[in-house]
């Protein structure tokens, strides 16, 4: 080839370097062959944006910063050197354009067509599941707060179920109450809290002398003759005569000494008032029972020990 025809073929060639980038971006793209469909596939810059930046109008990109960021990856497609476009772009809008031009389109609006700032699949996926939490979240609410007064148990209901029971039970303690009592069965006092007890006989013999627990028992030898009872706390000893409660020897704190607790006894005592009945009152004794040595002040010597 001639000097002549080298002449000839760059005086056909457009100055770009003159032009601006955009227009050397446009001559390095075709020299590559490629079609602005291509690069925007390639980059994933919008066809809009790189049409405005091949044509040098960087005012109608988002902003400084993208005009920079998009002209450099279109470079590197082409084939430029990405610093040297960049400082050009960043030139050219300082020359050309103000940089508070640029200010106003800074916040930019968000263009559906370009797929670097389009919202990635991730976050539409957890917006969507965030949204059906919240709508379940307010229809379990809903659904409580706004429940039919049906739904919700009923106070009078309860109380008459409850009122019912206590009836059951009063008539069956009713009926055990009226049934007779088996005066075979074995006497067992139990305590409700801390009593002195002392059990003898009709001949003054120990059966037994103790302090009973809340929850101890004594159970009276059924072949005991004319046993008898003295205590301090007649009102912390229940007593049961075959299984079967009955009424306490006293329902007050008083020192009751000579008190029948056979199961005849027991019985005979019937509705008498506290401290009433057979041998309920200090020196009192069973009639037609032999005599008991007289009661000691609480505690006391033990009377003879049986044999």
């Amino acid at each position: 080839m001639t000097d002549d025809t080298i002449h000839e073929d760059d005086a056909a060639m457009p100055d770009t370097a003159a032009a601006g980038v955009g227009p050397q971006l446009r001559a390095a793209r075709e020299r590559r062959g490629l079609t602005i469909d291509q690069v925007a596939a390639e980059t994933r810059i919008s066809e809009r944006h790189l049409e405005h930046i091949e044509a040098g109008e960087f005012d109608a990109l988002p902003g400084r910063t993208y005009a920079v960021g998009f002209a450099k990856t279109y470079a590197k497609t082409v084939g430029l050197d990405t610093a040297d476009v960049a400082a050009m772009v960043r030139e050219e809008m300082n020359v050309e354009r103000p940089s508070e031009r640029y200010g106003a389109n800074r916040a930019g609006t968000f263009e559906p067509g370009d797929p670097n700032r389009s919202p990635g699949g991730r976050l539409v996926w957890f917006s969507l599941f965030a949204i059906i939490l919240l709508a379940v979240g307010i229809f379990f609410a809903a659904r409580v707060l706004f429940a039919p007064a049906a739904d919700l148990p009923s106070l009078v209901e309860q109380e008459e179920a409850e009122r019912a029971a206590q009836l059951a039970a009063q008539r069956e303690r009713e009926q055990q109450q009226a049934e007779p009592v088996d005066a075979t069965g074995d006497v067992v006092f139990t305590a409700q809290g801390d009593a002195w007890v002392r059990f003898y006989d009709a001949q003054g013999r120990v059966l037994s002398e103790q302090t009973l627990s809340e929850g101890d028992t004594y159970t009276v030898p059924s072949d005991a003759n004319g046993p008898q009872l003295l205590t301090g706390r007649p009102d912390l000893l229940a007593i049961t005569i075959g299984g079967r409660e009955v009424r306490k020897i006293s329902n007050e704190l008083e020192t009751v000494s000579d008190v029948p607790v056979t199961a005849e006894a027991l019985l005979a005592r019937g509705g008498s008032g506290a401290g009433a009945g057979a041998g309920s009152a200090v020196g009192q004794g069973e009639p037609n029972a032999a005599p008991a040595p007289s009661a000691p002040a609480l505690p006391a010597a033990s009377p003879t020990p049986a044999t």
